[in-house]
This record gives C-alpha cells, sequence and structure tokens, in this order.
C-alpha cells in the first residue's frame, strides 16, 4: 500500500454571493487540491484554502510548498506508516498551514479509506450530529433580516452575524434580529478584530443575553487585553485569528485565560493532526471548542467535521464554507438536513469526484 501518484492542482471554486466582514469583502475562493493514490488504487484527497490575512499565506505559496514538497516525503512511502509521515509534513510545511492542511487530509482520508473506515471512526467516534451556524456578512438592517429569513427556511436556526465595521450598526441589527425573529434564532457573532476595548464592552452591555457569543472581537495581538476583560465577556469570547496552531493554544491556557472558547480551523492549524493536538488541550482545560472554517471545499470541511466529532470538548460547528460556492469538485461528505451535519456511511472522508 505504497503512494505511487501524487497530484496537485488548483481550482477557482467562486462564491454564489459575495459578502463583506470587518477587513474585507470576498468575491473569489480559489483552492489547492491534492490526490494521493496507492499501487493497489486507492485514493485520498485533501485540499487547502489559505487566509493571507490571517496566516500570511497567499493561494502561490500553498500550491509551490506542495509541489515542492509532497513527493520527497510521500512518494513510495506505506500509508501503514501515516503518523510519521504527518510528522514529516507538520516540519517540511510549517510556513503554509494550508498547504499542510491539504496534505494532511489527504494522507488521513487514504489512511480511513484503506481500513474501510469512515474517517471519524478511526479516529474515534463521540458525536453523531450536531448543528451549523450559517453566515451573515456586514450589510444593512433591511438586508440582514432578509437573509435570515432565506436562511430561517432553509432549516438553519443558528446564526453567525459578521460585525466590527461600525459598533452601533452592529447592536441594532442584532436588536432587530431579535426583535424580528424572537426565539426562532440563536445568534453568535463574530467582529473579526473589529473592536476596541471600549465598543466590546460597549457591545457586550447592549447585547448581553441576545448573543450566545463573540468571535474574536480585539485585534489578535491584543492578547493581554484580552486577558484583562471581566470574566463575563472573556468566557463568551472565542479566539479565531489569535488562534493559529497548538503553541497558541498552549499560551492562552494560562491564567488570566483570555477566551473561553476556541475556534479551530484546519486552515490556520495545518489540518486533522494538530487541529485534534489543540481539542485534546481544550478538553483537558474544559474550554469549548467551534470547528470553523474559510470558504472551502466539500473536500476540506468534510474533513473538519470528521475531527470535530471524533473529540468530546467540541460544542459548536460553523462548517459552512462550502456552502455558497458555486462549483466544487466533489460532492458527498456530509449530510446536510435542517441545519445539522452528520458524517456519511463511506470510507474516508465519504467525498466522491464529480
Amino acid at each position: 500500500m505504497k503512494i505511487k501518484e501524487i497530484t496537485i492542482w488548483k481550482e477557482d471554486l467562486a462564491l454564489t454571493r459575495p459578502y463583506t466582514i470587518a477587513y474585507e469583502t470576498i468575491s473569489a475562493v480559489e483552492n489547492v487540491f491534492v490526490l494521493l493514490e496507492t499501487d493497489n488504487g486507492i485514493t485520498g484527497i485533501g485540499a487547502g484554502s489559505p487566509a493571507e490575512d490571517v496566516t500570511g499565506e497567499t493561494i502561490t505559496a500553498t500550491e509551490t510548498a506542495l509541489s515542492l514538497k509532497l513527493a520527497p516525503i510521500l512518494q513510495g512511502k506505506d500509508i501503514r506508516s501515516c503518523f510519521s509521515l504527518l510528522k514529516e509534513l507538520n516540519t517540511a510545511l510549517a510556513d503554509t498551514p494550508a498547504a499542510l492542511a491539504a496534505a494532511d487530509i489527504a494522507l488521513h482520508d487514504l489512511a480511513a479509506k484503506t481500513m474501510g473506515l469512515p474517517l471519524v471512526d478511526l479516529l474515534g467516534r463521540v458525536h453523531d450530529r450536531l448543528p451549523t451556524s450559517i453566515t451573515i456578512g456586514i450589510m444593512p438592517v433591511k438586508e440582514t433580516l432578509a437573509e435570515a429569513e432565506e436562511y430561517l427556511g432553509r432549516g438553519f436556526s443558528i446564526l453567525k452575524i459578521k460585525t466590527g465595521l461600525n459598533v452601533e450598526e452592529d447592536i441594532e441589527r442584532i436588536i432587530r434580529l431579535n426583535e424580528t425573529f424572537k426565539s426562532k434564532i440563536c445568534m453568535r457573532v463574530d467582529a473579526n478584530q473589529g473592536y476596541e476595548v471600549e465598543e466590546l464592552h460597549h457591545f457586550f452591555k447592549k447585547t448581553v443575553g441576545l448573543v450566545e457569543f463573540i468571535e474574536q472581537p480585539l485585534k489578535a495581538e491584543h492578547l493581554e487585553k484580552m486577558g484583562q476583560l471581566p470574566q463575563a465577556i472573556r468566557r463568551v469570547s472565542a479566539a479565531d485569528e489569535t488562534l493559529l496552531g497548538p503553541r497558541d493554544a498552549a499560551q492562552m491556557l494560562h491564567a488570566p485565560r483570555p477566551f473561553g472558547i476556541f475556534n479551530i480551523k484546519l486552515m490556520k492549524c495545518g489540518g486533522i493532526a494538530p487541529g485534534l493536538e489543540i481539542a485534546n488541550m481544550a478538553g483537558h482545560a474544559d474550554i469549548d471548542l467551534m470547528w470553523g472554517c474559510m470558504d472551502e471545499s466539500i473536500v476540506s470541511i468534510a474533513g473538519a467535521l470528521h475531527a470535530a466529532f471524533s473529540s468530546r470538548a467540541t460544542r459548536y460547528l460553523d462548517l459552512d464554507g462550502s456552502l455558497d460556492l458555486a462549483r466544487d469538485i466533489v460532492n458527498g461528505g456530509f449530510i446536510l438536513e435542517n441545519g445539522w451535519m452528520r458524517t456519511t456511511d463511506q470510507p474516508g472522508l465519504g467525498v466522491k469526484r464529480i
């Protein structure tokens, strides 16, 4: 069961609807894919979607790193050495986490397929299904309410509201959503580093009881300021841009803990193996986990879902990153019903090339 062929390519998947967050408007999506094939014809697929504003990695860097470094490590190697291969990749691709994630996901898919198991069952299943949030970008109140109505009609009840450009407008949107939909929705907020300390205090005071938690309210480098906030705010704050990998997670476990929730994204941390390392630390420290995503192919969304379902610390999903893609190269990977996600019973990630 040796890896015989390695294929790397880039795809423009595009978005059906652009959206705005605190620091940019997103209208295009490019992913880099990795396909591994063994000498007995089994394949494993992975995908990378870098977030340049968060990690500094560009799509060119992702593709280049994989093209230069993957074959020397994986070509001709036995998939049964998966864990040692993952360690080698972690060292070689440390500076390009989306590239590492693509290779990591492909190896996990391949390993699970060789055993005839869904990946989550190879990792150790804890959860069978969980609801995911779906994201509403920064937009005027009228459009926010219309998009919320659309998502409710599609079966979603957990809305993640992007904020961080204007705190007064943010507060108005949250209040109007609550007035309009009341208990029909659960709201989470993602400020994408958009608030100053005073704005965060103001937002929290005006929306307390309306919002389940606030994702990355302050700039990533303002970790000390986060630690100085009242516990009531820190407890309902989720680390996103601050949490890139296991080293960041370990740092944030020291008192006073700046965040009560960790948001693991495979494209930030480097894939399933580093993600589960963070999850293990969070579980021992009684920190809740959310598994999030960039705009990603079903390939890597499925990878995150399988990982999420194997951790007892997992409480939240924000895995909507493939839902607004104009096209993808696979289908399957998960089943989505009325906002609830579950894995398929197919081996590996459960995805199928289109």
